[in-house]
């Protein structure tokens, strides 16, 4: 374990300051003022809240030189109590599927062209797949990324599609409608030789799709009997516990 602060890059942490003492401002205060709270010099306070600034994390007001946090520091800090939502309540439906299925489940969000493995609930079995969470894939590698991608439009998953080195997308196209008929995804050896995704859309109370449950196994555990028997259907079913929880009705379908 290293010891805290031996990497530490100076700008960074005297930016990630400046951030803090405006979130805890009262008052809108000068470039003066901050100055003198955090021992910076002027052309080094200057220069780091102009940064801010041009990614938006920081606005200036001009009229009177004094600055407040900006519009993109609002939005990542939603971003993060967003992610840290969608985890507190898929979480017990998770736990209820690994223990009923016995296999590593995890929640996955669209994040741009990609998909994110957000949270795991593992199972107790000695042969398992590698840990994948805080990884990224390519959405037509797995099927939570198809299962996703089948409940979007033709045109967005048309331009994903070529990003990601898929010609076909006729056929693309009748896998995705065959997913959206079943409201499940099934991929083999897209994440890795030798294992099976299995995926669930998950919507909210607009209708509109916030993630997937995925079910991670080694193939040779998901046979075709056990996937239609067994598991497809208990993840279907943890699909809607959690889609009602986030207030989705069959209505709004």
């Amino acid at each position: 374990m290293r010891e805290k602060g031996v990497y530490s890059v100076q700008a960074v942490v005297k930016a990630i300051d400046l951030l803090e003492a405006l979130a805890q401002s009262g008052e809108s205060p000068s470039i003066t003022v901050l100055e003198k709270k955090l021992g910076l010099s002027h052309n080094k306070a200057f220069r780091l809240l102009a940064t801010l600034e041009d990614k938006g994390l920081v606005e200036r007001n001009k009229s009177n030189n004094t600055y407040n946090l900006g519009l993109q520091a609002f939005e990542m800090a939603q971003h993060i109590l967003k992610s840290d939502n969608l985890i507190r309540m898929a979480h017990p439906v998770m736990e209820e599927l690994a223990r009923k299925l016995d296999e590593a489940i995890y929640f996955t969000v669209a994040n741009n062209n990609e998909v994110l493995f957000l949270d795991m609930v593992d199972s107790f079995q000695q042969v398992k797949t590698a840990d994948l969470v805080g990884k990224r894939f390519p959405f037509f590698t797995n099927a939570a990324g198809k299962v996703i991608k089948s409940v979007s439009s033709i045109d967005l998953f048309g331009r994903a599609s070529k990003k990601n080195g898929i010609n076909d997308l006729q056929q693309l196209e009748a896998e995705l409608d065959e997913i959206r008929r079943r409201g499940v995804a099934v991929d083999f050896n897209g994440l890795g030789e030798g294992i099976c995704s299995v995926a669930v859309v998950i919507r909210d109370y607009a209708g509109k799709v916030v993630g997937a449950l995925t079910l991670l196994a080694p193939s040779f555990r998901m046979l075709q009997d056990r996937l239609e028997k067994e598991v497809i259907p208990c993840m279907l079913e943890g699909a809607e516990l959690l889609s009602m929880k986030f207030g989705y009705s069959r209505a709004y379908a």
